[in-house]
């Protein structure tokens, strides 16, 4: 029985490994998973608005986050300025910008 103990001490460290490799195992994995179906969109998609936002002009029908469709008629570093509807125009910031704005009469998808 004494040696049985013994053995049994002598085999504590192995398993600790072991236990480590298949607690790191699905960790790594988790990650990986995280990576490619969360960070990694959204990454791609914070890119194109970046592309998008850069490649604005004067005369581009865009819409706003706030749902707001407009023609811009001033485009500055950081403000924009949208013709709404006739001789209505607002400022908003650049950033707020969603997309380009089907042309009139056309669906928002």
């Amino acid at each position: 029985m004494f040696n049985w103990a013994y053995a049994a001490a002598q085999d504590a460290p192995a398993g600790a490994a072991s236990g480590f490799t298949s607690f790191m195992l699905p960790m790594v994995f988790m990650v990986a998973i995280f990576y490619f179906l969360l960070i990694r969109p959204q990454q791609q998609k914070a890119k194109e608005h970046k592309a998008l936002l850069a490649n604005l002009k004067k005369g581009d029908r865009i819409i706003t986050n706030g749902g707001i469709i407009g023609t811009i008629v001033n485009i500055d570093d950081q403000i924009v300025n949208l013709e709404v509807a006739d001789r209505v125009r607002i400022e908003m910031g650049r950033p707020y910008i969603a997309g380009f704005a089907p042309k009139k009469g056309g669906k928002i998808e």
